[in-house]
């Protein structure tokens, strides 16, 4: 997600005026927007991952921090339509979650974790919660938002789908040219009270008053550490982890590895046993299609003891174009499928949704942007969403022509 190389080079070009530009776009986007050209422009945009984690509490140790990125592309509508980059400004807020400290105790131990001294709602990529998306490529993005999972409206109530607005601007004119509400997923639901509590399964003799601190106890009294003297530990510093972009000891098992071997035995092979760490089971993170069809994390991943194997996790994950699964017809032309794109230079995930959000989701926020764009839920399937006039033949993985689909739509 980031490497420590570069955050300091991130938060010099933050400084203050990142809160004076996120509450200048706050401002803007409240206000009426002039009327956009009807159906010139079009913004398809999304969450990387189908959920961010965070740790609820940092005074002991971190797993991951605040960290959440969308992306998006900007298409001119036409025949053929054109994805375009230039001459646009697009700009992200969350309107309902406008800052994060009070909500999290992240900034409070984020020099002892990371080595910085972080402006407060400011993330580890010098972004906060409004402002510029950063042209890359054939893109938009936005890394390491310092999102949580409660609402300004609710701030103690955990609200997982939050909505970030996305709006593109003319760059010359200001004028608006097209928006998008878009899930940015966020929890902290990792249930490691369920063995690690007080006098908990995993250690009944070990009692320290927070579930942190029981964990890092037991690692000292297993591994012959002294993390105990060290709060508060970044677990990533040791273990390495491709999430985070740290190479850890090269002595020791990475990050992935070493959770998934350490519970292998401990925790069951099913939807629910990966919901013991993952968010689960109130925010049931693997809400896309497959999994409403009987699929569950194993289907993909294998059992823990196979997931404890993965010699490079995060890099090197489950294909799309698997034989077993969709086959050639949903070839990835990269290793990961957040990373791959198909039909008009769109990425994959810009018209079949996040990864563990594969549309249809069984989450309700996740449609608003198809809704949108094409009067009914994903995945994005209606060719003159971005061409001019219906195409003819058949569209990506052979799909025929939309008039097919209208009338699901239309339900």
């Amino acid at each position: 997600m980031f490497r420590l190389s570069r955050i300091t080079l991130s938060l010099l070009c933050a400084g203050l005026g990142i809160s004076l530009v996120g509450l200048w776009y706050y401002k803007v986007l409240s206000a009426p927007s002039p009327a956009p050209p009807v159906d010139q422009y079009k913004v398809v945009a999304w969450n990387d991952l189908g959920m961010h984690c965070y740790n609820r509490d940092f005074q002991d140790l971190g797993v991951l921090p605040p960290y959440n990125t969308l992306w998006a592309q900007v298409i001119q509508v036409g025949d053929p339509p054109q994805v375009i980059t230039t001459g646009i400004t697009v700009t992200y807020v969350f309107t309902d979650n406008t800052y994060s400290v009070g909500k999290s105790n992240f900034w409070t131990y984020a020099n002892g974790l990371f080595g910085v001294a972080l402006p407060d709602n400011i993330g580890l990529k010098g972004n906060g919660l409004a402002g510029l998306m950063e042209a890359r490529g054939d893109h938009f993005i936005v890394e390491g938002i310092p999102l949580t999972e409660f609402r300004d409206s609710a701030p103690f109530v955990p609200y997982p789908y939050q909505l970030a607005t996305i709006v593109v601007l003319d760059k010359v004119s200001s004028l608006e040219l097209a928006r998008a509400v878009v899930v940015a997923p966020v929890s902290t639901e990792m249930h490691c009270d369920t063995c690690h509590d007080d006098y908990g399964r995993a250690a009944p003799d070990i009692a320290t008053g927070r579930v942190g601190s029981n964990i890092l106890t037991l690692h000292d009294r297993e591994a012959g550490t002294t993390l105990m003297a060290s709060r508060p530990v970044l677990c990533a510093n040791c273990h390495a982890s491709n999430a985070l972009g740290l190479m850890g000891d090269p002595d020791l098992p990475n990050l992935s590895n070493a959770m998934h071997e350490q519970h292998n035995g401990e925790v069951p092979n099913t939807l629910n046993g990966c919901y013991n760490c993952h968010p689960g089971p109130q925010t049931r993170c693997l809400r896309d299609v497959m999994s409403q069809r009987g699929m569950t994390c194993i289907d993909c991943h294998g059992p823990m003891g196979t997931v404890a194997q993965n010699a490079n996790p995060w890099l090197n994950e489950p294909r799309c174009d698997n034989v077993a699964c969709h086959g050639s017809g949903f070839a990835q032309n990269h290793a990961l499928y957040r990373f791959s794109t198909g039909h008009g230079g769109l990425y994959c995930e810009s018209c079949h949704d996040s990864t563990h959000a594969i549309a249809p989701s069984t989450q309700a926020n996740d449609a608003i942007k198809f809704m949108a764009l094409q009067g009914g839920p994903g995945p994005l399937r209606s060719c003159t969403v971005c061409h001019a006039t219906q195409p003819h033949g058949a569209g990506p993985h052979g799909m025929l022509p939309p008039a097919i689909f209208l009338p699901l739509i239309a339900k």
